[in-house]
């Protein structure tokens, strides 16, 4: 089984996958997905703080997670964590933080595994909204925009 969640958002369905101790994924999905109640306690918690969060922007966010990626997207996803609600950093000002370039930034963020508990959509352009989750259609920037909006309710 792919995940072990699949929970109605705003702007569509989010894929939750999990071990029995950590949030591992979440997966953007189409709003035509079928919903799939959670499996597990750790599913049902994972669902419940993000529900909690979609429903009050300043609801944090308090999971345990599991990352799987390389030395600098940890640097750059641990970054992100810092970035208070409400507020965007721009790739070149996080990259300035800490010691990379833009483009890693951006790469790094594209490839966070868990959006919206590591906050990439805070991220922005120097002259815009810049991506999200390695797209730039319409789509993905409107999912973008609806948590930006969120945040600063």
């Amino acid at each position: 089984m792919k995940y072990q969640a699949i929970m109605s958002a705003p702007f569509g369905k989010l894929g939750i996958r999990c071990s029995d101790t950590d949030l591992l994924g979440i997966e953007l999905l189409p709003q035509s997905t079928k919903l799939q109640a959670p499996l597990g306690e750790m599913a049902k918690m994972i669902c419940a703080e993000l529900e909690a969060y979609l429903a009050d922007p300043r609801h944090e966010i308090d999971l345990p997670f599991e990352l799987d990626g390389t030395h600098h997207q940890c640097n750059v996803w641990q970054a992100m964590l810092a970035i208070p609600s409400g507020q965007t950093q721009s790739y070149g000002e996080l990259a300035a933080q800490i010691g990379s370039s833009a483009q890693a930034v951006g790469q790094a963020c594209g490839s966070n595994p868990i959006p919206l508990v590591i906050p990439c959509h805070r991220v922005v352009g120097k002259k815009g909204l810049g991506g999200f989750m390695h797209r730039a259609d319409e789509d993905a920037l409107n999912i973008k925009r609806w948590l930006l909006a969120h945040e600063r309710r």
